[in-house]
């Protein structure tokens, strides 16, 4: 009776034991796959450029940068804007180089701009989608132009102010902003009594916010992008996920 008992016990030892070292080992991959996708996903954004310039349906694939921004936005904000848009990405690893690092006129982050940017937009693609219905390449076209269109302008506006200038105004930011505004996100960044108001983080932010007027608070700006810059540049640590 004894032996059996232990017998049960030392399995159940094992299996506990192997579930938490693969758990952590899938952790770890996740951890790794994450940070190898925020390098170089932008590799992405030009591989389907490319790829549509013989297939247009190849495009269809950006129906995904246009659900996910806002799905995500309900319960993270946006993070994906931050860590998972190939465009993004693209901004921050190749434009950023070239960016002329000027603060972005405030017309283009006010609201009545980006209404009117999402509008004219929104109209122009249902427009396109009408006029393709049941042709899927002719649909693929329609995304393509979009994904090009608004590529170039955000690649223009970084020569002449930021790289995230774009991200200011893009329809599925704003819309994900928006989003954000009123959900009340479970685990916002946090700036604690540390913090020294050196102004690195402001310095740093894509979208040029600024963490330090938040000082022993919550980070309350809709456009922030989770991406963690700020957190990584303060030279106090005081820039933390609040609850991780």
């Amino acid at each position: 009776m004894n032996i059996n008992k232990c017998m049960w016990q030392n399995c159940l030892c094992v299996i506990l034991s192997h579930t938490f070292f693969f758990a952590h080992v899938k952790i770890d991959s996740m951890k790794a796959l994450f940070n190898f996708w925020k390098k170089y996903s932008f590799v992405v954004l030009l591989a389907m450029i490319v790829a549509s310039l013989f297939d247009f349906r190849f495009a269809l694939a950006a129906i995904l940068c246009m659900v996910s921004p806002i799905a995500i936005s309900f319960f993270a904000g946006r993070f994906w804007c931050g860590n998972l848009c190939p465009r993004g990405n693209f901004f921050d690893h190749v434009m950023k180089r070239f960016s002329a690092k000027r603060a972005v006129p405030h017309l283009l982050k006010s609201v009545p701009f980006r209404i009117a940017v999402f509008a004219f937009m929104m109209t122009m693609f249902a427009l396109g989608i009408r006029k393709n219905w049941g042709n899927i390449a002719g649909i693929g076209f329609v995304f393509y132009r979009m994904i090009v269109v608004t590529t170039l302008v955000g690649i223009v506006f970084s020569f002449i102010w930021t790289e995230r200038t774009w991200c200011s105004f893009c329809p599925m930011g704003s819309v994900a902003a928006l989003i954000a505004h009123f959900r009340k996100h479970p685990k916002p960044l946090s700036v604690s009594e540390k913090c020294i108001s050196c102004g690195k983080c402001a310095r740093v932010c894509p979208m040029q916010l600024h963490p330090a007027k938040y000082k022993d608070g919550v980070i309350k700006e809709s456009d922030c992008l989770r991406c963690g810059i700020c957190a990584k540049a303060c030279p106090k640590d005081a820039i933390s996920i609040l609850g991780k």
